[in-house]
């Protein structure tokens, strides 16, 4: 493939997917809550039920995809699907959903009900394009000797797509119906555009001989035990993976609502921005330590970073003045340590399940992915949150309704759960010293 054409469309999918991941992972929570007083469980609820529809795609679409053998027509397609899905929820709101169904007294509730359902429907248009088509192709385009620095501009992109997306809403009032329906028609007309332009910028990588099994047992090819036994270690890795996103998955789900109401921070979005960019230079340079030392370095610091960040975000939320001016510091130092942790944590895992996944059966093994990086932790995760902030303290909105407010103990439940994966890690390579194969370098 030309190599132009690959960094770019590399560049370019994974940018605007994570940015549309973004807005569903980060912001969705915010606008049930926002519009419809959504309840931590209507979250989680949520959170898992995606979760659900992102894994079950992507098996069945990632074997597709290796049956086909091919790779773009599922990427442009979806994006353009994709996009569409995302503009369908500029309808969801209050005086749409009275009209249409001629309620009022239950509206909110109906409402949060059709986000969770529609959010399934453009998780499946998503998880269709990215997860499976997307994340296949990067594999297949990739080798062992370049994958690390791939994933770790890769990786960098939801970190980019945060300050893209929190830099565009700050021009929004998000109390407002109005401005979530500029939100959703913006990003779905971004969404939508990059999947045209994919059938221009996209090339598939070069087709091997067709195997002769079916596609059901292409599907279900993963999950033989001779599979496993066969590609032990990338089983291990997907099952450390697993813990890792849980971890991640206790607190994103909440993690607007703590900055802006637990925290205070009207102006979060300013103090968020610098460190996200500081943690997306160090995901990105992280590709290339990744590429020169392997995983079993590469790992700890990413995980050393990640529970320094929650520490600090458990710890120290006081406000500190810095030459006259208000800063939440140590809320600024755990948000970059944190964030780094995160993307670079995602770097490594990525980069080790490709080298491990065997060859030009990238799509069937997708599913096995999206299940270690979504579907468990987004069951597992956000029910951890919601199940510590079950007496979290709530407020009254000026409209008379409650809403409850996300207290730092999420950062202290994300903290044991990476404690966990740590000495996982720790037995486990010892107990394989010398007997896995010799990583690349």
């Amino acid at each position: 493939m030309n190599k132009k054409k690959f960094y770019l469309a590399l560049v370019v999918f994974s940018f605007v997917g994570q940015v549309a991941w973004v807005v569903e992972n980060m912001y969705f929570n915010v606008f049930i809550y926002k519009m419809f007083n959504a309840s931590a469980g209507q979250i989680s609820l949520m959170v898992g039920a995606s979760a659900v529809a992102a894994a079950l795609t992507t098996v069945f679409i990632g074997a597709l995809s290796d049956k086909l053998q091919k790779r773009k027509i599922f990427m442009c397609a979806g994006y353009i699907a994709w996009g569409v899905s995302i503009l369908s929820f500029a309808m969801i709101r209050l005086d749409v959903i009275s009209a249409v169904f001629g309620v009022t007294a239950g509206a909110a509730s109906l409402a949060v009900t059709l986000v969770i359902v529609m959010d399934c429907v453009m998780t499946f248009f998503g998880s269709s394009a990215n997860d499976a088509a997307y994340n296949a192709w990067l594999t297949d385009i990739t080798d062992a000797t370049n994958r690390g620095r791939a994933e770790g501009i890769n990786s960098m992109m939801p970190l980019l797509a945060v300050i893209a997306v929190f830099g565009g809403f700050m021009g929004f009032d998000l109390g407002l119906a109005s401005s979530w329906v500029w939100i959703y028609v913006l990003i779905g007309g971004l969404v939508l555009v990059i999947g045209v332009l994919g059938f221009f910028i996209v090339e598939d990588a070069p087709a091997k001989k067709p195997d002769d099994i079916g596609y059901f047992a292409t599907i279900f090819y993963g999950f033989r035990p001779s599979v496993v036994k066969k590609n032990a270690g990338l089983y291990f890795t997907l099952a450390f993976f697993v813990i890792f996103c849980i971890s991640i998955q206790v607190f994103m789900p909440y993690l607007i609502i703590y900055y802006e109401k637990t925290l205070g921070m009207s102006d979060y979005v300013i103090i968020m921005a610098p460190a996200i960019i500081l943690a997306a230079v160090v995901t990105a340079l992280y590709g290339r330590f990744i590429d020169k030392t392997g995983f079993r370095t590469a790992v700890w610091p990413s995980l050393g970073m990640l529970a320094a960040g929650y520490v600090l975000l458990y710890l120290f939320p006081g406000v500190v003045n810095v030459s006259g001016v208000a800063m939440k510091v140590p809320v600024f130092i755990g948000s970059c340590l944190m964030m780094s942790g995160y993307l670079s944590g995602m770097a490594v895992f990525g980069t080790k399940i490709r080298n491990d996944t065997p060859e030009h059966m990238a799509g069937r093994f997708q599913g096995l992915r999206i299940i270690a990086q979504v579907l468990i932790p987004g069951v597992a995760g956000p029910a951890i949150g919601a199940a510590v902030l079950k007496n979290a303290d709530v407020i009254v909105n000026s409209d008379g309704t409650e809403s409850f407010i996300p207290g730092k103990v999420i950062y202290l439940a994300a903290f044991i759960v990476i404690a966990v994966l740590a000495a996982g890690l720790a037995v486990y390579f010892g107990l394989t010293r010398g007997k896995e194969r010799t990583e690349q370098k």
